[in-house]
């Protein structure tokens, strides 16, 4: 047995409290002998460890010399600037995975969704590269992974066979899809995409997760072909779709008729909140029964010099895009990134209850809405009951 008191910390900002935590789970009162290990809170705040619920590591080119990027202002423009990242980076993949993983470990992150890119120009380097980062951060950090076909599959010759090969070796958690009728270059409802994807999910059991950028009919016509072809092979809680760009321009009778037939689905939703156009409406979505998570996207990677993999920063980012001012709404920014990444990959919430994963982090401050407009330091990590971050680095 392995029990650890958190003595004086204030859970949600509340009365200040002791947490006390036997073999990673929260419990009401420690079992009558035990000898904990004691961890001084000091009166900080705590709150529920983060889940970053789509985030691209194999990407990235964090603690890398800076890298110059050239414009772009189409997808295969980014896509081309991607091959040209990868091979000017010195480190290899699960060397970049691991470092920006572990620093969103020090930032409070419990989980990732993390999607790599599958297409010939790689191979499967970015699938076993995150393996190795994952392995490197066991304990610390959970990782679902998705074997991503950015280049498309219709459009690149070889990449159905590599998302194949990822499905059929049980090397991912999900397989991806990108834009089946715009960048991919199917018909209006993406069906010759989809007919991989759903074949591949039926077949080895993966989940999927579907990045759809395209609005209008371009997105709403795969959009509407996922839903019918996830009830239809029983896969309900097992489909995400990630940035929908279609669906934030919808209003009214529009966005609840989508929202309904989503919800019946069983489909789920990540938003990034890249933009105040493009953010997803996560409280009605919320409120028609959707599971919504809230993601980092890319981090420094060749579409953009920005990101930090600090979920914390996003739930500002994501109160900031919606003009979030009162409370609520700024504590709805934080339970999105807290609990609805949690509910996407199927984790139990750390809701700081006894029960739930002893898993939060330690923070200086008044409230949770005043840490989201702040951002102050992480003061502990704690996963499992074990303190696996402190000052912003992680420990052994």
């Amino acid at each position: 047995m392995h029990a650890t008191l958190f003595r004086q910390v204030r859970p949600f900002g509340g009365p200040v409290t002791d947490l006390a935590a036997v073999d990673g789970v929260l419990v009401a009162e420690l079992p009558e002998g035990s000898s904990p290990v004691v961890v001084e809170g000091g009166g900080r705040i705590a709150l529920p460890t983060l889940v970053d619920a789509h985030i691209h590591p194999d990407k990235t080119s964090w603690g890398e010399p800076w890298y110059s990027r050239r414009p772009a202002g189409s997808l295969p423009e980014y896509v081309a600037g991607d091959v040209e990242l990868y091979h000017h980076l010195r480190s290899p993949i699960g060397e970049r995975a691991h470092r920006l993983l572990a620093h969103a470990v020090t930032r409070g992150t419990r989980a990732v969704r993390a999607h790599v890119d599958v297409a010939p120009a790689y191979g499967l380097a970015g699938v076993t590269g995150l393996r190795e980062a994952a392995e490197r951060l066991a304990g610390k950090l959970d990782v679902q992974s998705v074997a991503f076909p950015q280049h498309g599959v219709l459009r690149t010759p070889g990449a159905a066979e590599l998302l194949t090969e990822a499905a059929r070796e049980h090397l991912v958690d999900a397989v991806g899809g990108i834009d089946p009728a715009g960048f991919d270059g199917g018909s209006a409802d993406g069906r010759e995409q989809l007919d991989l994807l759903f074949g591949l999910a039926e077949r080895h059991g993966v989940l999927l997760d579907v990045h759809l950028h395209d609005r209008g009919a371009a997105g709403l016509g795969p959009l509407r072909e996922i839903a019918a072809r996830t009830v239809a092979a029983g896969l309900q809680g097992r489909v995400t779709v990630s940035h929908v760009f279609c669906l934030p321009g919808l209003t009214g009778s529009e966005l609840t008729a989508a929202a309904n037939l989503l919800a019946a689905a069983g489909i789920a939703l990540t938003t990034v909140a890249p933009s105040a156009h493009q953010v997803l409406p996560f409280r009605a979505l919320q409120a028609r029964g959707l599971r919504v998570g809230l993601g980092s996207d890319g981090v420094r990677d060749s579409w953009s010099p920005f990101g930090n993999a600090d979920m914390l920063h996003r739930a500002h980012l994501l109160g900031w895009t919606t003009d979030a001012r009162t409370d609520r709404e700024l504590t709805d920014c934080l339970e999105l990134a807290a609990h609805g990444g949690a509910d996407l990959l199927g984790l139990p919430r750390a809701d700081l209850t006894p029960g739930s994963p002893a898993d939060f982090l330690l923070v200086d401050g008044e409230c949770p809405p005043q840490v989201v407009v702040d951002l102050p330091e992480r003061e502990l990590v704690v996963k499992a009951g074990r303190v696996v971050a402190e000052h912003g680095k992680l420990l052994d």
